[in-house]
């Protein structure tokens, strides 16, 4: 059984490549996904989990991802990422362990081409100017996979909490297509943002719907618990709602399970997913003054797809992966050898 440590993972997962993969893969169903989530307080106050994930495709595959997250960990001596994982991939007609995946990396890779998907079918075609919102080990990959599927930003604001952690990923951030810069305030980088990604460990929403301009794409990572959203009811109410699969948010994440439990949507305001996008039954955006939102809600069949595409063959360009090429995309160049130190990330 083969061992796939990180940089492997990131050396076979360039956006340009993942990105069209998990959507090829996006025409094949899913039979079974479980989620186990167990959360204990930690002695500083905050909520620690370990999360369980598996999928199964009968006859194709099956595979299971192990996180720990530990949102106290870059703080510490050790300065340890926030999220750590393994991920163990399994044939799916004898059931025999074809390799263990290192999970982190792998997390890393499918959440921000989850994101860039759902913007390559909602985000306008001519967008020029990115927020990032959250400043942790997904920012860069966020950043990076959203300008992969539109190279027409220009532009990119990073704000967080905490300024002097926005500063130090863009010092870090190697110079690429467009240019990065701190966002010296949330709400006037926000109005002035074509597309808006967030990735934090908020439960009280950051994202004021007041904020969103016509033509303004918002994607949500970070909330991947009950209570957590990052986005209020405005931004709801106001924009045209997509997810990754309505399978692992609906009744999962408090970004939507909060506002529908209210009554503020339904899921009737749930347009469409993945799935839909990938067999055309929907379009995506519209309209150029849409305001749409994607909550990327993650889940065991993304990991699975990630997993297949990192181990398939290389002579088969349908289905696997392959190294980068010599002449590395700009988007990659942007992150390669990025530290893994994570203050907010999105979830697992």
């Amino acid at each position: 059984m083969d061992f796939i440590d990180a940089d492997r993972v990131h050396a076979r997962c360039g956006y340009d490549v993942l990105v069209p993969a998990l959507e090829r893969y996006h025409l094949e169903d899913t039979e079974v996904m479980k989620d186990l989530l167990v959360s204990q307080p930690s002695d500083g106050g905050l909520e620690n989990h370990l999360f369980v994930r598996a999928a199964w495709q009968r006859q194709r595959a099956m595979g299971m991802k192990l996180v720990s997250i530990f949102p106290e960990n870059p703080t510490r001596e050790a300065g340890l990422p926030a999220i750590q994982a393994v991920y163990v991939l399994f044939e799916g007609e004898s059931g025999t362990p074809i390799a263990t995946i290192d999970g982190t990396a792998l997390t890393y890779r499918k959440t921000a081409a989850d994101s860039a998907l759902g913007s390559k079918y909602l985000s306008r075609p001519d967008v020029a100017t990115m927020l990032m919102v959250g400043a942790g080990a997904m920012a860069p990959h966020l950043i990076a996979a959203h300008l992969a599927v539109r190279p027409s930003i220009e532009r990119v604001q990073v704000w967080n909490r905490t300024r002097s952690r926005a500063e130090r990923l863009v010092r870090q951030l190697a110079p690429g297509s467009a240019s990065i810069e701190v966002a010296k305030d949330l709400e006037s980088a926000a109005r002035g943002a074509d597309v808006i990604s967030c990735a934090t460990m908020t439960e009280t929403p950051i994202i004021d719907g007041r904020w969103l301009t016509p033509g303004t794409h918002l994607d949500l990572v970070g909330a991947f618990t009950p209570a957590m959203r990052e986005a209020d009811d405005r931004a709801l109410r106001c924009a045209s709602i997509f997810v990754d699969s309505r399978l692992t948010t609906l009744e999962h994440v408090g970004e939507l399970m909060i506002p529908l439990a209210a009554g503020v949507i339904s899921k009737a305001d749930v347009l469409a997913d993945l799935y839909d996008f990938a067999h055309g039954r929907h379009p995506g955006r519209r309209d150029p003054q849409e305001i749409t939102l994607f909550k990327n809600g993650g889940g065991a069949h993304l990991d699975l797809m990630t997993a297949r595409f990192i181990v398939a063959p290389r002579s088969d360009p349908g289905l696997g992966g392959a190294p980068r090429r010599a002449s590395m995309a700009s988007t990659e160049r942007m992150i390669e050898g990025f530290p893994a130190d994570p203050p907010e990330g999105g979830g697992p």
